[in-house]
């Protein structure tokens, strides 16, 4: 922690974001070991992914934005609630343009904008979508704890930071294996695995930047990138993760990756 201490929080955040995309990497080097992977293994895997996602956006994200609010003498609610359900707006609207595939849908049944792209990118494409809120919301983290507000912490914006990371590793598998069960070679799809969180470092310079230079937009900045996480979760983790009939197991994955983001949270932050 003492490492980040004193840098300008913007850098925090590119350090922070690099770590979660390196973390994606790792899990997208998976493909060197194995051309596929258990459907179960996959579902829990996903399960908790989507966890951690919704206790991040409570404990990391809307909670700080409620007590922020309150401090600044305003309703609690409003300022988190217009930025949660804008956040929501934002990811609908870009799931409605942006082309892409979910795991097991077929390339013509791709949503978004028609596009002949191949089934690959689409797939690239999906995971790329929501690592952009994941992003977000570590950069947001790290320009509150900047800003002086009493309840962020650098340590809590680490907590965010190491959870994201945790989730990213079965994403970067989730997305380079199926890659590869489709044809591509290790290298491509280790690459195209890899790639689907570098917009994590990019969101997280602008969730920084966009803080400190309006520091009254942080609640809801904070309540936006929650907002825009449950929406991932809602629409795309917890769906995939319960169409194979593993509902038992993906479940369990979501409490414990639940569990672990609050863990982290609360001890660190």
């Amino acid at each position: 922690m003492s490492l980040l201490e004193g840098l300008n929080p913007v850098v925090q955040a590119l350090i922070a974001t690099c770590f979660t995309w390196f973390v994606t990497a790792l899990g997208a080097g998976l493909v060197f070991f194995f051309k596929t992977i258990d459907r179960k293994v996959l579902d829990s895997m996903l399960g908790f992914a989507a966890g951690v996602m919704i206790a991040a956006s409570f404990w990391s994200l809307l909670s700080p934005a409620i007590a922020m609010s309150e401090e600044a003498g305003n309703l609690p609610w409003v300022a988190p609630l217009i930025g949660f359900l804008m956040g929501g707006a934002f990811l609908k609207l870009a799931d409605s343009l942006l082309p892409h595939a979910h795991i097991g849908v077929p390339a013509e049944k791709a949503e978004g904008v028609k596009t002949n792209w191949k089934r690959s990118i689409l797939l690239v494409t999906a995971i790329t979508l929501h690592n952009i809120p994941e992003g977000l919301a570590v950069g947001v983290a790290f320009g509150a704890v900047a800003a002086g507000i009493p309840s962020a912490t650098l340590a809590g914006a680490l907590a965010l930071a190491i959870g994201i990371g945790i989730q990213n590793f079965p994403e970067g598998a989730a997305v380079s294996i199926p890659l590869r069960r489709e044809g591509l070679s290790r290298i491509k799809s280790f690459w195209y695995g890899q790639m689907s969180g570098i917009v994590e470092p990019i969101a997280g310079i602008i969730g920084a930047a966009s803080v400190l230079a309006m520091r009254p937009i942080l609640p809801y900045a904070l309540s936006f990138a929650a907002g825009a996480m449950i929406y991932v979760v809602v629409e795309e983790l917890i769906p995939e993760a319960q169409t194979s009939g593993n509902s038992d197991i993906a479940t369990i994955g979501t409490m414990a990756g639940f569990a672990v983001m609050m863990v982290l949270d609360v001890a660190l932050g």
